[in-house]
């Protein structure tokens, strides 16, 4: 625990030391939204991300006066003094170092992306700390309290998480949403194996986290009358690199 809480430390430092700019890098509109996303995907309390936020915040030049009327305790002082020289292109590529899951992929598609970078990154956090955000609340669910859970979020099999139980499974595709509405969107695999499964398939969906996040659940989701999806179809020109030899 402690050397999560180093790191949210570090992201503490780099949302005071950066400010509006720190939040448009990781794609975030809100400090609310960043201190939800960011809490979650490092498996701390958000609480503790502002806290470590406002206890910088006398040293650096921002709107806020933070923790002004107490000493900085010496883990501060000592990170301060490692970190404060860095500008804004090199402490962010540490703090996506840091809350990065697959670290070389995701930078990888990262730097694909382009001037999409911030979307990216906001997509790629708000994934991770809506699965963090399952993983610490599914127990709660009547449904699934029984369940020994199995993590299934790097095998390609069209869900999230599997709930194990003495006789059948479930199959769990988790999303997330900044907002208490927004769009979500099902992938092709995603959509045969929910079709496939149907009542033994669940959206376990996480929003609003801009604000204080919360979840909505959804059983055979394509035969739900809450949730409408329509097919959208895009035509893609796909490019491909030919060689003789």
């Amino acid at each position: 625990m402690e050397q999560e809480l180093q790191k949210a430390m570090l992201i503490g430092m780099f949302l005071s030391k950066f400010d509006k700019e720190a939040l448009s890098i990781l794609g975030f509109s809100t400090f609310s939204e960043a201190f939800n996303i960011l809490g979650l995907s490092l498996g701390v309390k958000p609480l503790s991300i502002r806290n470590y936020r406002d206890e910088f915040d006398p040293v650096f030049p921002n709107k806020r006066k933070g923790w002004h009327k107490r000493p900085m305790f010496q883990s501060r002082v000592e990170m301060l003094e490692k970190y404060k020289h860095l500008g804004v292109v090199e402490f962010s590529k540490i703090v996506k170092r840091i809350i990065y899951q697959n670290l070389d992929i995701d930078l990888l598609e990262e730097n694909l992306e382009g001037d999409g970078a911030s979307n990216f990154a906001k997509r790629l956090l708000t994934g991770q700390a809506a699965e963090e955000y399952f993983r610490e609340n599914y127990k709660q669910v009547d449904l699934f309290r029984d369940s020994s859970l199995e993590d299934t979020t790097k095998l390609g099999c069209g869900f999230d998480f599997k709930l194990n139980f003495s006789n059948k499974f479930y199959a769990i595709e988790v999303k997330g949403l900044s907002q208490n509405t927004g769009s979500i969107s099902i992938t092709e695999k995603e959509y045969k194996v929910a079709n496939r499964l149907t009542k033994s398939y669940f959206i376990f969906l996480v929003k609003n986290f801009i604000e204080k996040p919360n979840h909505a659940i959804f059983q055979d989701p394509f035969n739900n009358q809450v949730l409408n999806f329509s097919k959208q179809e895009k035509t893609i020109i796909q490019t491909s690199w030919l060689s003789k030899i």
